[in-house]
Parts: structure tokens; sequence; C-alpha cells
């Protein structure tokens, strides 16, 4: 009997996204690199917080991530 192949990680999805114990994928908000004096303090602050991945995109991730 073969052994089955290992998955590789999609390095660039292992940096950019974070996979909870329940299964939910998240990612960071952009808009946060430059240009930051003229953003309000409050804008500044919801983008700091993750935000979940859209359930129609998940999927795609979760291929990526597959020991996630």
């Amino acid at each position: 009997m073969a052994k089955k192949q290992k998955l590789k990680t999609h390095r660039g999805a292992a940096k950019r996204f974070k996979i909870t114990s329940t299964g939910k994928v998240l990612r960071m908000h952009s808009g946060k690199r430059h240009i930051l004096g003229t953003k309000p303090a409050n804008r500044m602050r919801r983008l700091k917080k993750m935000a979940a991945v859209s359930p129609a995109d998940a999927p795609k991730v979760h291929r990526m991530l597959p020991y996630a």
C-alpha cells in the first residue's frame, strides 16, 4: 500500500489567516500601512481587530491551510 502524499501549506496564506478552534477563518483589515495621520483614532481601533473571512472564501483558505 502506497503512502498518501503530504499536503503542503500555502506559506502566503499561513502568514495572512488564522483558523479558530471552531473552524472560522480570521484575517486582518487593510488600510493600516501608511497615511495614518489622517485616519481617526476610532477607525484605527476598528482596523486593529481581526475580521472573519467571507463564508464564500473560507473553503479556499481551508484548502490552502490543510493542517490548521
